[in-house]
């Protein structure tokens, strides 16, 4: 049967490159293309190419269905299994079904399927309790070499980050397990709208006063509880009418307007300043007869406005969209990917789509994604490079004026060795090998050996690391110890008998002072020096070993500074007995009340 469709060269590559990877291995994969890009095509020709059963997943029966539209577009007869849209078959070769169902009905799944597709993968988590892994297990044990594909358009999970560990043009996301081991394909939202395959979002900031939701508290997802958004909208009604009132003139000359809102009362407030025969609201708690008949009126243009919460982030399909007004907070790029996505999709005599930020998201659109939740508001995607192997890694930090990185977050190269580059096989158990540069490290004391910052066991020795936490707390336990936290540090140099020494003083927050001296005569007190201060030069991007002070004293600004240092007294000074940098745990680091 001959395809109704011309695939898009993307999307034939995508469609190859599954192929090549499940033809050569068995392990979990995740296809990465912006919202709009067609994954149903994809989805559709994987399902017409393949022989033996397989079974497609998603959230909503809204995508259930437009997967199975596409398939069945080729001439071909497809099952569906959704309880939402009253079908619950699975004899055919391909089934499309929601997850809910499927995971309530799993003694109907028991014959032999070879692949499971999993449209908007970014959903999937690590748990093994989930639906969907609980769905995966059961047909692995009818298939132990069952294949698993992912699609979304944003891979990665707040509080979890990236949903995959490797990348085909050769780097690591994740050292630890994740839902998915390899991302086989990916193309940017950039390349979607400069080859016209997408519209361009006209990004406007907004001309009235914003909603200021910073000083709101975050959960571990970096979102923000309802109680509190609800108090803080309470407080702003004369704004949210400025909103609208703007959103309303902007919208004359636009067709199709969504507006995303904060909660459910904010929805609420907000349907009430908008025309009534033109608007529908749709939330969680909507009807679902109701919200299908008002979902159907807003495509048909019968309606121009669409307030929701929450709800038509994904799965949602109105090409004449071309306006987005985002007044609620998310911290997810995934999220804001999401909810912009709703607005790029090409239509007859669109030119472009309106995109105003009322809550003052953080968000760039078209940034490389670090995967990472930010670790401060001005933090930005920087690239460093790797001393080790090259690898051009994107981590968070900050530029100067000059766009020039003077710090990032990094702690790992995330480059895959290639096998002629590696002093060592770079590929282990069939998979390549991570680059074991470090940017921040934790030694181990027994073996010298360096290790993540949040290593309780050395990776290669295997023994127990002290952890810093238990350090301090010790130390100041002690009466002739001294802890201070270390705001800065300054450097001198003085002759001696057999060479220069290096003098480091270290500047505790509330005024104190350690000092210690390093004889560079000396090569076991420079070995010292080099691997405590030369290895971490730069936040470790230009390591350096130091044969005198004076080398030391023309880098000053480079030297790295302990978050802490403990001493011990002495007869008649302190000596500086540990160094703790890069610290992570419960004490508070110098200057960051």
């Amino acid at each position: 049967m001959n395809a109704p469709f011309k695939l898009r060269p993307y999307q034939q590559e995508a469609v190859d490159a599954t192929l090549n990877h499940f033809r050569q291995s068995d392990e979990s994969a995740v296809i990465v293309l912006p919202t709009g890009a067609g994954k149903s095509l994809v989805i559709a020709e994987l399902a017409r190419l393949a022989r033996r059963k397989i079974l497609v997943l998603t959230h909503v029966k809204e995508l259930v269905e437009q997967n199975h539209a596409k398939y069945q577009s080729y001439g071909l007869t497809g099952g569906i299994f959704s309880a939402g849209l009253k079908r619950k078959e699975n004899r055919h070769q391909v089934t499309f079904a929601s997850v809910q169902s499927v995971s309530a009905n799993l003694d109907r799944f028991r014959d032999e399927y070879s692949l499971v597709i999993i449209d908007e993968c970014h959903r999937v988590s690590g748990e093994e309790t989930s639906q969907y892994q609980r769905i995966i297990e059961l047909l692995r044990q009818q298939n132990d070499a069952l294949k698993v594909l992912g699609l979304t358009a944003t891979p990665y999970r707040l509080a979890m980050g990236w949903i995959y560990r490797y990348h085909y043009r050769g780097f690591v996301r994740s050292e630890e397990d994740k839902p998915f081991e390899h991302c086989i394909y990916e193309l940017p939202l950039s390349f979607m709208i400069n080859r016209g395959y997408l519209t361009r979002p006209e990004l406007v900031n907004a001309a009235v006063a914003q909603y200021d939701f910073s000083a709101l508290p975050q959960n571990r997802f970096g979102e923000y509880a309802e109680k509190d958004v609800n108090q803080l909208l309470s407080k702003h009604k004369r704004v949210t009418r400025a909103i609208i009132e703007q959103v309303m003139e902007l919208a004359v000359e636009r067709q199709g307007v969504m507006i995303f809102a904060a909660t459910v009362d904010h929805a609420r407030e907000v349907t009430g300043y908008l025309p009534e025969h033109q608007t529908a609201l749709v939330t969680g708690t909507t009807d679902l007869k109701d919200r299908d008949l008002l979902i159907q009126r807003f495509k048909q243009r019968q309606l121009k406005y669409l307030v929701n919460v929450s709800v038509l982030t994904t799965g949602f399909d109105a090409p004449h969209v071309d306006f987005i007004a985002i007044l609620r907070p998310t911290q997810s790029v995934s999220l804001y990917q999401q909810i912009v996505g709703r607005g790029l999709r090409l239509d007859e005599g669109k030119q472009d789509c309106l995109v105003i930020d009322y809550a003052g998201n953080s968000v760039n659109l078209h940034h490389p994604e670090v995967g990472e939740p930010k670790p401060n508001p001005d933090s930005e995607p920087v690239q460093v490079f790797c001393p080790g192997c090259g690898f051009a890694n994107i981590f968070w930090g900050k530029t100067d004026s000059e766009g020039g990185v003077i710090e990032h977050y990094g702690r790992r190269c995330q480059g895959l060795l290639e096998p002629a580059e590696a002093d060592k096989p770079a590929v282990q158990n069939g998979r390549p090998q991570q680059c074991d540069y470090r940017f921040r490290f934790k030694e181990c004391p027994h073996c010298g050996g360096e290790n993540d910052i949040a290593a309780r066991n050395c990776h290669q020795c295997q023994k127990a690391i002290i952890d810093p936490d238990d350090q301090l707390k010790d130390a100041l336990k002690l009466k002739d110890a001294m802890v201070i936290r270390c705001a800065g540090t300054t450097l001198g140099a003085h002759a001696s008998k057999t060479g220069s020494k290096l003098r480091i003083t270290y500047h505790g927050e509330d005024g104190e002072e350690l000092s210690e001296s390093f004889d560079f005569s000396k090569p076991a007190q420079r070995a010292v020096f080099n691997r405590l201060f030369g290895r971490r030069l730069a936040n470790g991007q230009a390591p350096r070993t130091f044969s005198r002070a004076d080398e030391v004293l023309e880098i000053e600004a480079l030297l790295p500074a302990p978050d802490f240092v403990i001493a011990r007294k002495q007869k008649h000074y302190w000596q500086v007995q540990e160094r703790i940098f890069d610290y992570q745990g419960h004490y508070r680091k110098a200057n960051s009340l």
